[in-house]
């Protein structure tokens, strides 16, 4: 998901509007994920997979309505992790 670079996006945790750090590969107890960092207060929020071990991406949406259209976002809870 490119559409994190170079966008100002309001961060759900520190209430602050960042260009999100993109982190390629980063492990959970289930597998591998994208996930993108906020500098500010440094939340993880896995974009590829819900997943319990991160912060969701869901959660950027109650401030950034317009980060994904619905097609995303099914795709997003479709490939969640069973938990």
């Amino acid at each position: 998901m490119n559409k994190f670079d170079n966008a100002f996006v309001h961060c759900s945790s520190c209430n602050v509007s960042v260009i999100f750090d993109l982190i390629d590969d980063i492990g959970c107890d289930w597998g591998s994920h994208t996930v993108i960092q906020c500098p500010n207060c440094e939340e993880l929020f896995s974009i590829d997979h819900k997943c319990p071990a991160f912060s969701s991406l869901l959660e950027l949406l109650e401030l950034n309505a317009d980060l994904l259209n619905q097609q995303e976002i099914l795709d997003y809870l479709s490939t969640s992790h069973s938990c």
